[in-house]
């Protein structure tokens, strides 16, 4: 129905989509950017839609980037973001030009996975964090909204935390699971230039 990435169902729910999700949790996400070795001054939050998540948050200038116009409008027009339309996997960013990368309950629907891991690597300044909050599909809780996400016609793909981790690890971050759970966090450190993989290596 919507396919991998999900666009036009963000698009058509954006004027609802902050009165029916929860708040980020701001703690749980500042104790996944303790990790970095940098200070953060400059942050992404992509696909971050209305930018829920950047709101949790407070200290670094961040920039929404999402493929969703609708959800970017609410993220310019109700909370005052700088928001940028783009790809996870080819992000419209120099290299090393920011400190940290978050991604919140975004993750699974991003139609390139390593690709997105690989650019965030490739934007993030050594010693920078790239902060991942995602569902856990072998939680109870997780299976139902892969039966539900599916059902509805998404393409939604869910890693488990260690799977992300070793994800994380293959494109040269340094990660630690920071809590688990039905939600949990994954917080990758990234290393020198030379850590990561070949720019070629497209498997997912």
């Amino acid at each position: 129905m919507y396919g991998l990435g999900d666009v036009r169902f963000f698009d058509r729910i954006a004027p609802l989509y902050d009165l029916v999700m929860p708040p980020a949790n701001g703690a749980v996400l500042a104790t996944g950017f303790e990790r970095a070795e940098r200070p953060i001054d400059r942050m992404l939050d992509v696909g971050g839609g209305s930018g829920r998540a950047s709101a949790a948050l407070t200290g670094p200038e961040t920039t929404v980037v999402d493929v969703s116009s609708g959800m970017l409008r609410r993220a310019r027009t109700t909370r005052g973001l700088s928001a940028v339309a783009g790809d996870a996997g080819r992000l419209p960013f120099r290299d090393g030009s920011v400190d940290a990368v978050l991604v919140v309950d975004a993750f699974h629907h991003l139609p390139d996975r390593k690709a997105a891991l690989r650019e965030a690597g490739r934007v993030i300044a050594p010693g920078g964090v790239l902060v991942v909050r995602e569902f856990d599909p072998s939680h109870p809780l997780g299976r139902l909204l892969v039966a539900v996400e599916h059902a509805i016609g998404m393409g939604s793909r869910f890693s488990t935390p260690d799977a992300l981790a070793d994800d994380m690890e293959t494109v040269g971050f340094d990660p630690a699971v920071v809590d688990r759970g039905f939600g949990y966090t994954v917080a990758g450190v990234r290393g020198s230039r030379e850590a990561g993989v070949s720019p070629g290596d497209s498997s997912d």
